[in-house]
């Protein structure tokens, strides 16, 4: 959906609230989804207790909250999951800088191609997010993004369920990813 400038927002907050759905606005573009099934759920609480537990002092995981882009007010995404600072959670602001966030996590929904509803790591990159994690369950993998400059990821690393995310700095070891469960096949 499109709106006039600096109204697409105001829309947007309409819409969650009147509604309940997720809504996001991506490039421009207002993008409402409906609530995740119970294993995306599932899959963002094992996600979180297990990067808890690899988290430096000062850093902690937030769900529900929203990251900014610098170059457009209206622009945000509401990542599945996201590392800020402690701060974060003592903030009256809803939009998060993006250059703050440590790691975005996105964990793709059984129609995530249809509905587009979770930004890619072109946004991500191009925000300044330090990093991006994107779980799959349809297919049992995932894709960790890192190190933008210039607009988009310059690392990205590949991997299947069972095998652990690498973790950067300012993250400490593996995040195991045995256990995760698969969306049942669609009928």
């Amino acid at each position: 959906m499109k709106a006039a400038p600096g109204r697409l927002r105001d829309t947007a907050e309409e819409i969650a609230r009147s509604t309940g759905l997720r809504v996001q606005i991506i490039g421009g573009t207002l993008i409402a989804a409906l609530p995740p099934c119970g294993k995306h759920a599932g899959t963002v609480r094992r996600l979180r207790r297990r990067l808890d537990r690899r988290l430096p002092a000062g850093l902690a995981g937030y769900q529900v909250s929203s990251v900014g882009t610098p170059e457009d007010d209206e622009d945000y995404a509401t990542p599945d999951l996201v590392v800020l600072p402690t701060d974060w959670g003592r903030s009256d602001e809803w939009l998060a800088d993006p250059r703050d966030t440590a790691l975005a996590v996105e964990v793709l929904s059984r129609t995530e191609r249809a509905s587009g509803s979770t930004p890619g790591a072109d946004w991500y990159g191009a925000a300044g997010v330090a990093a991006l994690l994107t779980v799959d369950p349809r297919k049992g993998i995932w894709t960790y993004f890192t190190h933008p400059r210039d607009g988009a990821y310059r690392g990205v690393l590949h991997g299947r369920y069972g095998e652990p995310v690498p973790l950067t700095a300012p993250f400490t070891g593996e995040l195991p990813t045995v256990e995760l469960p698969l969306y049942a096949p669609r009928r």
